[in-house]
């Protein structure tokens, strides 16, 4: 049996967005991505995030690198928050939902998330969750549903570019907290 050419071979998820495809202000997180099935990269941030996690005591899950700042555990409520956002937003535009959505305030959704009442076990088990939920739902959208647009807080945005932005969302987060926060030795 002969192979399919390559360009059969690539699919949407190892397509990297387009700058247009994107709000400006995201261009930093789809940077962060590397090459190739961001997939595949949802799904290996689920075990990652979890070792650099997991072993945090309660104190350590509550630091603040400086006055006004999340703590280790509030950060973490907060790629739940945006995670399910960004998702919601995948949901409805690879559905063909061209009802623009509104944007979202994550300085007022993270004290109210109120997460340094929970444990981080309970919350990274939430991030686990979400992410493995993002990873289900982004796995079976149709190959069309990659290139959809939609507009999300005034601006123009794709499905395939949603999954880049929430990758380098977390990848953005976490080099925060190895380096602001010594979390991991960082």
């Amino acid at each position: 049996q002969r192979p399919e050419p390559p360009e059969y071979q690539m699919t949407a998820p190892t397509i990297a967005p387009a700058p247009g495809e994107y709000a400006p202000h995201y261009a930093g997180y789809v940077a962060r991505v590397p090459a190739g099935d961001v997939l595949a990269r949802l799904r290996r941030q689920i075990s990652e995030t979890g070792a650099l996690l997991r072993p945090l005591d309660a104190a350590k899950a509550r630091y603040r690198y400086a006055p006004g700042k999340w703590s280790v555990i509030e950060v973490l409520g907060h790629l739940c928050d945006a995670e399910r956002v960004f998702t919601y937003r995948a949901l409805r535009i690879g559905r063909g939902d061209e009802t623009p959505m509104a944007g979202f305030d994550e300085n007022v959704y993270v004290p109210a998330g109120e997460f340094e009442r929970r444990s981080m076990a309970d919350v990274l088990g939430e991030f686990e969750a979400v992410r493995a939920a993002t990873a289900a739902l982004l796995g079976g959208l149709p190959e069309a549903a990659w290139t959809r647009w939609g507009v999300a807080n005034g601006q123009r945005v794709t499905v395939r570019a949603l999954a880049h932005i929430i990758a380098g969302h977390e990848l953005h987060h976490v080099d925060v907290l190895r380096t602001r926060y010594s979390v991991g030795g960082g």
